[in-house]
């Protein structure tokens, strides 16, 4: 703390004085050309000149799209040198031109570009950062193969070369003021190269054009600009002394020793890391009295080859023999780790009683952290630390004749309307006003498209979008004399367009309508042909609820079951900077003048926004990534997947079960594993409250796509028994479990079920979830 009191040097005063006076650069990031960038780039221009900043246009690529021209007709333009190569005409920045106008913003496209040998300056992002140095604010575009770095990457993935002709920094983001990333879907990528709204200049650019390789290229964008994110997520949170995991990504802590199980272990890790998308770090702790025997010298050599070949990150720390549990905690501490993995005990139970187990002392001293134990006996199952691949036998027979059931689903599929969510990190991030402006588009395009239900907040800019479309009156209901409003589900049906907009996808439904959930309405919206346009936040993702609540401190009522965003055809994600969205809080543009305060101290403080964007750009990459394993399955190709995975969630009736269930499923979704939730009841008779907890955890099982098995047991000490003869015959890989509530004393006293469980289940991975 002391660092912050300390008087700055002349040269750092310098500095601070030079950044205040420099220009500010944004830039919007696509996943590849024909993304919209230019577009949006133009928009913001025009907003920006209604806000009464001055703005003009530096340099636009050519040629351009009719909405791009509509958009560029009424910006003042300083026209660009051109000059030709290889057949095509190039541009260059005109810098006199533009010093000569001076103005407070230029709209410079495509950053990645190689001046002409006689330029000032050889190239554009030089041009650009010699305008902000005087003053003068740049918002510009790239696409994220453009960027050095991922441009290796990109190839690698799509084993494609990227014709491309110039390439900028990978610092080039971080030294930005503000990213903003252009969402747009395969799908719609593919659709604007069909009617031609995409340049074919570059023919080497043209094979990326396929629902795979854009795929990869959209979660590549995801993934890039969330580590971006976290960056400053880690600052933000330094700066205001926080500790532990912020909630919005994972960090994976092996902990190994040199020896045999040490290379299982990792693999493993990287394996969950892989899947969680998290940070893989491997430690090993050594005593500094005690010398590494030859054979351990050859472990160490061979498990360092392997991290490499991993791409993890390893540490070798030395510390006093007794410490170890101590050690791994304050490490995990520091390193801001969200799961420590450990191999199995290899003591007796006498042994703990006595001499105490690593594992039980970590678990006692990281109640803010996961606690991941790898299996280590397998002989029930076979063999399963690694899982194994799906073979050609699990392959459906293509001549397999349809049956009745089948031939069903398959027509209603057909008959099912298109169903697009836009998601936000945030309340507005403009959702619902890109949902009314794609909206209008669709007019113009000749689709018959109304709004079932639209949530304006009294925003005039969001209003403003409505334009022409035709609104679906509201249903009065009737409620404890008041007459609330609600979405008219029967006049849209009877209305039947082509298309529905429908807003706030997690809304719930006063009493007296027929379905509970506004989402449960988009389901028999779908299911009549008609297709859906809806909006909703990263909060109101059912699973990630226990998330938001540790970024935000705010426990979300309103969800919506992952399943349902399975459902969809299209996620797209509407990003937007935590300063940027920040500033229209201020502007009065998201909620009226007199929750501004309120709002800008509670869930809009920035730390919050970083996080929650971070969390919302990684939820999409796992969508992204999940849809394109699937792609891969229907064509038959080999993938990470896993076979005969099954999962088991044990609950009490705490508070905190419903915690342990969502972890459970979002475990379950990323391995592709069947997952049962069990509670084993031993009262003769449950309490009320009890009974209405017990419905809440099979309601929300069931929500979630899991089977709640409820066994009965008279003895409260056979409870382990019961839950381990259900994982026997479920033939369960892993169980899940939270920590032990009992302090010290009770479980000397009572025993603990998490101790009883990890002694009985050694040949299954044991998850402990933590506090």
């Amino acid at each position: 703390m002391s660092e912050q009191f300390r008087r700055k040097t002349p040269a750092e005063i310098l500095e601070s004085i030079s950044n205040i006076k420099r220009g500010r650069m944004k830039i919007i990031l696509g996943a590849v050309s024909g993304s919209g960038t230019t577009y949006h780039l133009l928009l913001e221009g025009n907003e920006l000149r209604k806000r009464g900043i001055d703005v003009v246009v530096g340099m636009v690529s050519k040629p351009c799209s009719p909405k791009t021209l509509e958009q560029l007709g009424s910006l003042e333009i300083i026209p660009a040198h051109e000059w030709e190569q290889n057949g095509h005409v190039e541009q260059d920045l005109d810098l006199e031109g533009i010093y000569k106008r001076n103005p407070e913003v230029v709209l410079v496209d495509r950053l990645a570009h190689e001046n002409h040998r006689h330029a000032k300056n050889p190239t554009r992002l030089d041009d650009v950062h010699e305008l902000l140095k005087n003053q003068i604010s740049v918002i510009t575009t790239i696409n994220i193969y453009e960027l050095k770095g991922v441009k290796e990457i990109a190839e690698q993935l799509l084993k494609l070369p990227f014709h491309i002709q110039a390439t900028v920094p990978e610092d080039t983001l971080t030294n930005a003021d503000e990213v903003r990333l252009l969402d747009v879907t395969p799908e719609a990528i593919l659709t604007r190269l069909q009617k031609g709204e995409i340049e074919k200049k570059d023919e080497g650019l043209l094979q990326l054009y396929n629902n795979g390789n854009l795929a990869t290229l959209r979660e590549l964008s995801f993934r890039y600009l969330a580590d971006e994110v976290e960056e400053n997520l880690t600052e933000q949170r330094e700066q205001e002394g926080l500790l532990g995991p912020s909630g919005a990504s994972e960090r994976i802590l092996v902990c190994v020793q040199y020896h045999l199980n040490g290379s299982i272990l990792i693999r493993r890790g990287d394996q969950i890391a892989k899947r969680l998308g998290g940070e893989f770090i491997i430690a090993t702790f050594i005593s500094k009295t005690r010398k590494l025997s030859k054979e351990e010298q050859i472990f160490k050599g061979s498990m360092q080859k392997l991290i490499t070949k991993l791409k993890g990150t390893f540490f070798e720390i030395v510390m006093k023999e007794d410490e170890i549990a101590d050690e791994i905690v304050g490490f995990s501490m520091q390193h801001q780790i969200t799961r420590i993995i450990l191999g199995q005990s290899k003591k007796s139970a006498w042994e703990e009683m006595f001499n105490g187990s690593i594992i039980n002392k970590i678990l006692k001293k990281s109640k803010n952290m996961d606690v991941f134990i790898v299996a280590d006996r397998v002989q029930p199952f076979g063999e399963r630390i690694i899982p194994a691949i799906k073979t050609e036998k699990d392959r459906v027979n293509p001549y397999h004749r349809l049956t009745p059931y089948e031939l069903h689903e398959k027509v209603e599929g057909v008959k099912r309307g298109n169903f697009k969510i836009y998601i936000g990190a945030a309340p507005g991030v403009g959702k619902t006003y890109t949902m009314l402006r794609e909206a209008n588009h669709l007019k113009e395009n000749g689709l018959d498209i109304v709004i079932g239900l639209l949530e304006t907040h009294g925003r005039k800019a969001t209003a403003s979008q409505v334009g022409n479309l035709e609104i679906v009156p509201k249903k009065p209901i009737p409620y404890k004399n008041v007459l609330l409003e609600e979405m008219d589900l029967e006049a849209i049906l009877i209305r039947n367009p082509e298309v529905v907009l429908i807003d706030e996808l997690a809304h719930t439904n006063v009493q007296g309508i027929k379905n509970r959930k506004r989402y449960q309405d988009v389901m028999t919206i779908l299911d009549s042909g008609i297709s859906v346009i809806s909006t909703m936040n990263i909060q109101h993702i059912e699973s990630l609820n226990d998330s938001v609540k540790q970024i935000t401190g705010v426990s979300v009522r309103e969800t919506v079951p992952d399943s349902t965003l399975r459902l969809a055809d299209e996620l797209e994600l509407i990003d937007i900077s935590p300063k940027a969205l920040r500033q229209r809080m201020v502007e009065g543009e998201i909620y009226t003048m007199d929750k501004v305060e309120q709002s800008l101290g509670h869930f809009f403080k920035t730390q919050n926004l970083i996080a929650l964007r971070e969390l919302a750009l990684r939820e999409l990459a796992d969508e992204v990534d999940d849809r394109l394993e699937s792609l891969k399955r229907k064509e038959g190709v080999r993938g990470p997947w896993r076979e005969d995975e099954v999962i088991f969630v044990s609950v009490k009736l705490r508070a905190d079960s419903d915690r342990l269930i969502r972890r459970g499923f979002r475990i379950a979704y990323r391995l592709k594993a069947k997952w049962y939730v069990i509670f084993v009841k031993h009262q003769k008779e449950l309490r009320t409250d009890e009974e209405r907890l017990l419905d809440k955890l099979v309601s929300l099982t069931q929500r979630l796509g899991g089977h709640f098995i409820m066994d009965i047991t008279r003895n409260k000490r056979s409870v382990v028994i019961n839950i381990k003869k259900q994982l026997h015959d479920k033939k369960a890989t892993q169980i899940i479990i939270g920590h032990s509530a009992r302090n010290r004393w009770q479980e000397m006293k009572g025993g603990s079920i998490v101790v009883h469980l990890l002694r009985e289940a050694r040949h299954l991975d044991v998850l402990i979830v933590a506090d």
